[in-house]
């Protein structure tokens, strides 16, 4: 699966060193690396992890289920590159078929990067990859309601604020409310379940 031209969404800050591409077993040393150099700037924002998790090893066993994942069309994991550079990580998660022809979409930006627009760009480009290659109509992002970043990556990203889920995510040794936001394909007509041919 290859990301194809879409509509994008004019973006206050355009990065055009920021690109993705799915990701393989052999980033298990980079991942490590990252996740293990921005470990406490993703604490708050991240599910609790052992430490095994932050080794090469465990971004092998990591990584082994993104592929298998990918292989079954389920997901579409990604790494977020700026000059080449890996900077973070996006999926599209829990892809549905049928009549909701769905997904989520999943980041997060090494610290060293936040706040220049590199996130931004990675859902441009992630919602390229959900409209156009996957053919999907609407993709759909939570964020914890004090993680006002994210949520203006999302609003720059055409995304629309639908509600608040309440007490939705156990982060930190407590539950979390999160808002949840939506984006709907720029072919979508209220009628066709797939873009036009």
């Amino acid at each position: 699966m290859t990301a194809l031209a879409g509509q994008p969404v004019s973006l206050d800050r355009p990065q055009p060193g920021v690109r993705l591409r799915v990701v393989q077993m052999a980033d298990a040393e980079e991942l490590a690396a990252l996740y293990e150099a921005n470990r406490e700037y993703l604490h708050p924002w991240e599910p609790e992890r052992d430490d095994a998790y932050f080794t090469v090893e465990g971004q092998l066993d990591n990584l082994h289920d993104l592929v298998e994942a990918y292989a079954t069309e389920e997901m579409w994991p990604g790494v977020i590159l700026v000059d080449g550079e890996m900077a973070g990580r996006i999926t599209l998660n829990n892809v549905l078929r049928g009549p909701l022809q769905s997904c989520f979409v999943g980041y997060w930006v090494a610290s060293a990067h936040a706040g220049r627009g590199v996130a931004t760009e990675a859902v441009r480009q992630a919602l390229d990859v959900a409209f156009g290659a996957l053919r999907l109509h609407r993709v759909e992002a939570f964020t914890r309601v004090d993680n006002i970043p994210s949520q203006r990556v999302l609003e720059r990203n055409g995304f629309t604020a639908v509600g608040t889920a309440r007490r939705h995510i156990h982060l930190e040794g407590r539950w979390h409310d999160e808002r949840l936001f939506e984006r709907l394909a720029p072919w979508d007509d209220g009628i066709a379940l797939t873009p036009p041919a």
